[in-house]
């Protein structure tokens, strides 16, 4: 699957994105083809980490057990310009155009999960 490649970087911390070598776009999630040009000559590129706060939203009722609420859900705007959809963890409050940067949480199989603090 295509986003094998991408799940096998977080297991040593490292955060990619899809840059299309024909246009120079960067994407994340991945797929199949560019979003900027219709490509296919796809690569998968380490980023910063640095981003802002594009939109969030306090969850207070988890949907399942699996999730211990409240938890912060957001959109982040990364310096290199894709959006993910990720939790804020650390001290509120949270504000939109807040800088942040990457941190990891570990998941049971030895990858982590991209979440976002506030950037000092």
């Amino acid at each position: 699957m295509i986003e094998d490649e991408w799940w096998a970087a977080t297991a040593d911390r490292r955060l990619t994105v899809q840059r299309c070598r024909a246009c120079g776009h960067a994407q994340h999630y991945p797929r199949e083809l560019c979003t900027g040009c219709g490509g296919t000559d796809l690569e998968f590129t380490e980023v910063s980490g640095h981003g802002t706060v594009d939109s969030f939203t306090v969850v207070h009722r988890a949907p399942s057990p699996a999730f211990q609420a409240p938890y912060v859900l957001a959109r982040v705007r990364l310096a290199e310009g894709p959006i993910l959809l990720t939790h804020l963890t650390g001290p509120g409050p949270w504000a939109c155009d807040e800088p942040v940067r990457v941190g990891w949480r570990p998941l049971p199989d030895g990858r982590h999960l991209p979440v976002f603090e506030k950037d000092a």
